[in-house]
């Protein structure tokens, strides 16, 4: 019985660690019988092993070479059966390396690691958000989930793929959502903007699920679904036909001079938005006077939120008021 659970627990042991036993305990045992066959041509033990090792391996130094019949015959025994050991070790553990490199791009390995960000979905604005990623934080490790690929490139991107729905808990598990730090959803290209939008929506649910803390950045599609992303958990919302047609807009009626949209792609590279709530000490100050204030702290003031209306660029005189939010820009942190 005590035999057959020993056998059954080795057998369970995976191949490589498996070849790593059995390739040792083999020379050893070669190494003893060649030392006690030829004591004379290998004096030690350890002679033995060395001769063993340097034999499978068809090195051959030819530093020391049985001399008996009995311990030629050995010999050949070795080169037959531990030879093949060997080579059957290095095949092994090159076949893993293969079957490792084709599960990471078919997304099948699980992510080890905290404090990374992870996409749902791969197209062109994640990647466009990787490459800013890896300028301002080139250590940071992302994780994307994408059911619709069945490979990726990783030798063209450092990203660690997992494939699968990203609605469903054991996808998210591969990608280690309890110690992530962020998500970003983008709609899912290939659907209708209402369906794409409700995928959005359950697969907000299932990470808020899985991690209560977790900052969640949702694009939608359209407006049917802003009160459910709330209720969802989302932390930000990215409405994308209000952002375009917005741009749009501004090119059709903006001066041939200026270019709307270069404009706020060349502002959102170096500069990012910054929301504070009002120190008591502005409270009662007008724009005009705390524009200069904010200048001296490399800020640029842009506004204020009061009872969640915004205020551009308002007028100067206007005066701050004790539950207002105040909008500037800062330098884009590298």
């Amino acid at each position: 019985m005590k035999k057959l659970f020993l056998k059954h627990a080795f057998l369970r042991v995976p191949l490589f660690l498996r070849l790593i036993i059995a390739i040792p305990l083999a020379m050893t045992l070669f190494g003893v019988l060649i030392h006690f066959i030829e004591p004379e041509t290998f004096p030690t033990v350890f002679t033995g092993i060395w001769w063993t090792f340097v034999t499978a391996s068809t090195v051959g130094y030819g530093d020391y070479v049985p001399e008996t019949f009995i311990g030629k015959l050995a010999g050949i025994v070795l080169i037959l059966s531990g030879g093949g050991l060997i080579t059957f070790y290095i095949t092994s553990v090159s076949a893993a390396a293969v079957r490792h490199g084709n599960q990471l791009t078919e997304g099948k390995i699980a992510f080890k690691g905290q404090q990374h960000y992870i996409f749902i979905g791969w197209n062109e604005q994640t990647r466009e958000i990787f490459q800013k990623i890896k300028k301002k934080e080139p250590d940071k490790a992302v994780v994307v989930i994408d059911r619709t690929m069945h490979r990726f490139p990783l030798e063209r991107y450092p990203i660690h793929f997992i494939r699968g729905d990203a609605s469903l808990d054991r996808t998210l598990e591969l990608a280690s959502i309890h110690t992530a730090s962020s998500v970003i959803i983008t709609a899912d290209p290939g659907m209708p903007p209402r369906q794409a939008d409700n995928h959005t929506i359950l697969v907000s649910i299932a990470v808020r699920g899985n991690n209560d803390r977790i900052s969640i950045i949702a694009e939608l599609l359209t407006d049917q679904q802003l009160e459910n992303a709330k209720r969802a958990g989302v932390t930000a919302l990215v409405r994308t036909d209000r952002v375009i047609s917005s741009l749009l807009f501004h090119e059709l009626y903006s001066c041939r001079q200026s270019t709307p949209f270069r404009n706020t792609m060349h502002l959102l590279d170096s500069q990012q938005f910054h929301h504070e709530a009002i120190e008591r000490k502005y409270i009662g100050k007008s724009y005009a006077q705390l524009l200069p204030i904010w200048k001296d702290k490399d800020l640029l003031l842009l506004g204020y939120i009061r009872e969640s209306s915004y205020h551009m660029n308002p007028p100067a005189q206007i005066k701050f008021k004790e539950s207002d939010i105040l909008i500037s820009l800062i330098p884009l942190k590298n």
